[in-house]
């Protein structure tokens, strides 16, 4: 049986207008959609749970790294769907790609490393529209929203700089593209100031709180601890805050700790962090994906700003925020 994609190549028109058209969309001209409607019917085309354009669920698939980090994102998704009819399903499955059979959903929200550019490409090509939030991929029936790691970790190293410290230790989670821009524009920043980052310096882990304390640890056998430990997200470095109160080190002034992504717990904690509009990415996703759906959506990246938020793990940050 033919799929969206054949139909779209041999009718010489975008996936997404092929979808618009079997999801009974009312934005394609007249001769166009007769022309894809003849040509599925000739390739045998048949959507897997009937006519697609009756399904009102969209689909939020996420890893379960961090329940707290979530939070906003479902509240910002479900803000936005559930008032104009829509449903929501939450997943954490390791084959979420089942939740977007026609016959249970009609859209596509993902954040979840696990989840391959394959997969997520495949289901584009089914004619099932994608939102991912943690990566950009540029591929047709995929919409990217994503956060500007490099601005926000540059202003806060920026901001530890000038704060007088020159002595740094960085922990990582994943290996994501989220990992990878915020690692990136930390050893930039201090190059640009002259300072040499040692591969030693690099601690890794997996973005939960249990590898936070493991780092802390591995950092207190070192024979060289730095003056700060700056860490890819919140979770981690709030575990390493907790390891190092345990043995005795006062934080900032035996060593300063930062994060990413001022989750809930973060502002209890007094933790300098970056804000991400978390709420917000929910809502423009949702918005984005029932917008493509309803015909009136489109494809392109699009990328969301986040700021430094300087509280009492990193010294003189009134000085500096």
């Amino acid at each position: 049986m033919a799929g969206i994609k054949e139909i779209a190549e041999r009718a010489g028109v975008s996936i997404a207008t092929v979808s618009n058209v079997l999801n009974h969309k009312q934005n394609v001209g007249g001769e166009t959609r007769q022309r894809i409607l003849q040509i599925a019917e000739e390739m045998g085309y048949r959507s897997a749970g009937g006519e697609k354009g009756k399904n009102k669920t969209l689909v939020f698939h996420f890893s379960d790294f961090d329940t707290l980090y979530y939070l906003d994102i479902l509240h910002g998704i479900s803000d936005y769907a559930y008032p104009r009819g829509y449903n929501l399903l939450v997943s954490s499955d390791q084959e979420p790609e089942k939740y977007a059979d026609p016959s249970i959903s009609c859209g596509f929200i993902a954040m979840d490393n696990r989840c391959g550019d394959s997969k997520l490409m495949k289901l584009a090509d089914r004619g099932c529209p994608v939102v991912v939030l943690d990566r950009e991929l540029e591929y047709e029936g995929i919409k990217s929203i994503v956060v500007n790691n490099e601005a926000a970790e540059r202003q806060l190293t920026e901001g530890l700089l000038e704060a007088g410290y020159r002595s740094f230790a960085f922990l990582g989670g994943l290996d994501t593209p989220d990992n990878r821009e915020r690692f990136t524009a930390f050893k930039e920043v201090l190059s640009e100031h002259k300072i040499t980052f040692r591969r030693n310096d690099y601690y890794e882990g997996d973005w939960r709180e249990g590898s936070g304390s493991q780092a802390a640890r591995l950092l207190l056998l070192s024979e060289r601890m730095p003056e700060v430990l700056v860490c890819a997200n919140d979770m981690m470095a709030l575990g390493a805050i907790r390891r190092f109160q345990e043995e005795g080190l006062r934080i900032p002034s035996d060593i300063a700790v930062c994060g990413f992504d001022d989750i809930i717990i973060s502002k209890y904690a007094r933790l300098t962090t970056v804000t991400v509009p978390n709420y917000e990415r929910g809502f423009l996703a949702a918005q984005s994906l029932v917008e493509i759906i309803e015909g009136g959506g489109d494809y392109e990246t699009r990328r969301i700003g986040a700021r430094v938020k300087w509280r009492d793990t990193t010294r003189h940050f009134s000085k500096v925020g």
